[in-house]
């Protein structure tokens, strides 16, 4: 027996005062709306209704429990209607990880265009570059970069990651351009501590300084304090203003992609669907910082 269906069939004999004229009302059998009553009666132990030939009528309890019934059934289709709604009508709180760099230098406009369209999503977003753990953490969506590894988890390609090895011209007019992988024993390397890409090509350069942040180890290879090597959309600029050389070309990584990954396939919340289909357009397949 459903509960509900039963509770509804209750509160449709209740108005119409009768059994056929309930089940018109609710598209079923007199049949099946006299088994509902006797089921619900036998399970509260109790008569609700009083049966005649012509009428059928509430008795005491049954006066009390309709209304407790009525307010039961209303409360549970402001609920189902309100939760539909987050299916119909793009809204609620996005809560969304990405990188601390790539979150500061290029997710500012993309937010407020985000917003614009969608006004009653709320965005919560939270800057980390370690890996979250989307359900455990609670979030709906975590912007990652690097090379796509078998999860348990649904990505979306959102943009190319290209690399640079690169260091400032005072740097290498003080220490030499390395041309070799073997030349890098008489340099200085920059590490970023979460990097996935290959760097055993500066196994046997001296590291300096490693940093969980690409924009500090920048701003240290813009100084001459090392090579460093970082994603296009931290060294840029850096690189289009001359600050910063490209080096060792022929050694850099293939490109990482940035992705948007998400915990389930099935029953994605409108208000994620809206986000993904955004940023899957945004930055392009050939992204403005490069």
């Amino acid at each position: 027996m459903d509960t509900l269906d039963t509770i509804r069939a209750f509160i449709a004999v209740a108005a119409e005062g009768s059994f056929t004229k309930a089940a018109d009302r609710l598209d079923t059998s007199p049949q099946l709306i006299s088994k509902y009553m006797g089921q619900l009666e036998s399970r509260l132990n109790i008569r609700l209704l009083n049966r005649t030939t012509r009428k059928v009528q509430l008795t005491e309890a049954g006066a009390a429990y309709l209304e407790q019934a009525q307010d039961l059934i209303n409360r549970f289709d402001a609920m189902e209607n309100e939760i539909g709604d987050l299916q119909t009508l793009p809204q609620g709180n996005l809560r969304i990880s990405a990188p601390v760099s790539f979150a500061n230098l290029h997710m500012g406009a993309l937010l407020r265009e985000f917003q614009s369209l969608y006004p009653d999503i709320s965005i919560d977003l939270q800057l980390n570059d370690r890996k979250v753990d989307i359900v455990e953490e609670g979030y709906d969506v975590a912007l990652r970069i690097g090379q796509l590894q078998d999860s348990s988890l649904i990505a979306k390609y959102i943009a190319p990651i290209q690399l640079r090895i690169c260091a400032s011209k005072d740097y290498l007019q003080k220490n030499g351009i390395p041309k070799t992988e073997a030349d890098l024993k008489q340099h200085t390397y920059l590490s970023y501590s979460y990097a996935e890409q290959n760097q055993s090509i500066f196994k046997n350069a001296k590291t300096v300084i490693t940093c969980n942040n690409g924009d500090i180890l920048v701003d240290h290879a813009i100084a001459g304090s090392g090579i460093a090597m970082q994603p296009t959309f931290i060294c840029g600029e850096a690189l289009k203003r001359g600050d910063l050389v490209s080096i060792l070309e022929n050694y850099t990584p293939k490109a990482l992609g940035l992705y948007a990954m998400y915990a389930h396939r099935k029953f994605i919340p409108l208000k994620v669907r809206c986000f993904l289909d955004f940023i899957g357009g945004y930055f392009g397949e050939a992204p403005y910082w490069d």
